[in-house]
């Protein structure tokens, strides 16, 4: 394993205190219990909006947090869940009296532990809404979900209800909005290599040379099958075509079209991926209207790629259009 690193345990804390560093403008580092906030928070009026997970995936949660966005991210330890401990005083942190929306990816332990907090928050007066994000086609099931996994369309939900709490939409407004991308939201992944794990120091499953993972999650779960390695064309159509089919997209929608990395593949085969999946896509009578090309919610140094696909109405698309100045996303400012 080669990794720059200086102690496997001391990873998360490590990078946590650089990113703080490097963004020292747009974000305050709270170490002990861990969790960042926007600098400017609360805002006075607004509703706050609090994410969180298990970190390998930068820039999710904590590239963010900032204007137009999230509020507050709290970082679990690599691949595991944040705790209640880290959540409560986040979402206590970005409270303004307007009420805190919690964004939620479908991991059983991330379902637990920000159903916790939001129940200790609420007991201290703050209302809380929960919008969970569950995008994934691949699988029913996983072995760390109840339903489908929470991936790609989380960067969606994040960015567009962030923008409804920015222009001051009430509690439940930003949480409709958010449930509401997560209705038209699909996403499916592949892997190419896995990734390994500091602190396992081991590769987190086997693949042979030839081989690849199709449907695989975020934490290296399991995908719907292995197949041998074929060209960037054939793998686009397979993650596509179950996204479209699952979303029942109808000729003439409009759709924000995103081909996320997982950490260890260039920039420029990811635009392989997108030229076919807007060939595919135009094919079929849909127009692609926004776009996003990057490495945005990432598996360590996995090697692979997701595509992720929501229809767009008129008000997401106002939304996702909105300023935003993140760490990891900023336009309009």
């Amino acid at each position: 394993m080669k990794k720059l690193i200086n102690d496997p345990k001391a990873v998360v804390d490590e990078s946590v205190e650089g990113f703080g560093l490097a963004h020292a403008d747009l974000v305050t580092v709270h170490p002990d219990p861990k969790y960042i906030v926007r600098r400017d928070a609360p805002v006075a009026g607004k509703v706050g909006l609090v994410s969180g997970g298990g970190s390998g995936h930068e820039p999710l949660h904590g590239g963010y947090v900032g204007m137009g966005m999230l509020d507050a991210a709290v970082p679990g330890a690599v691949f595991t869940s944040p705790t209640p401990d880290q959540i409560l005083p986040a979402t206590l942190a970005v409270n303004s009296g307007a009420g805190v929306v919690h964004i939620v990816k479908n991991y059983t332990g991330d379902v637990l532990n920000f159903e916790t907090a939001a129940e200790l928050a609420q007991a201290e007066g703050v209302e809380v809404r929960t919008v969970l994000v569950n995008d994934d086609v691949a699988v029913q099931d996983s072995l760390y979900t109840a339903g489908r996994r929470g991936v790609g369309g989380t960067v969606l939900v994040e960015k567009i209800a962030g923008a409804a709490a920015e222009r001051g939409d009430s509690l439940d407004a930003v949480a409709a909005i958010g449930d509401r991308v997560n209705q038209n939201v699909r996403s499916m992944g592949v892997a190419l290599t896995a990734c390994t794990v500091p602190h396992a120091g081991v590769p987190s499953f086997e693949l042979e040379e030839n081989e690849i993972e199709i449907g695989i999650g975020i934490h290296g779960e399991p995908g719907r099958h292995k197949i041998a390695m074929e060209g960037a064309d054939g793998i686009t159509d397979r993650l596509l075509e179950p996204v479209v089919s699952d979303l029942g997209l109808a000729s003439g929608d409009k759709v924000l079209l995103f081909v996320n990395g997982m950490g260890g593949t260039p920039l420029s085969e990811l635009y392989i991926v997108y030229r076919r999946a807007v060939q595919k896509l135009e094919e079929q009578g849909f127009t692609v209207a926004r776009s996003l090309v990057g490495n945005y919610i990432t598996s360590l140094e996995m090697q692979g790629c997701s595509i992720t696909v929501l229809r767009l109405d008129d008000e997401m698309t106002e939304l996702w259009d909105a300023p935003v100045h993140t760490p990891a996303l900023r336009w309009g400012v």
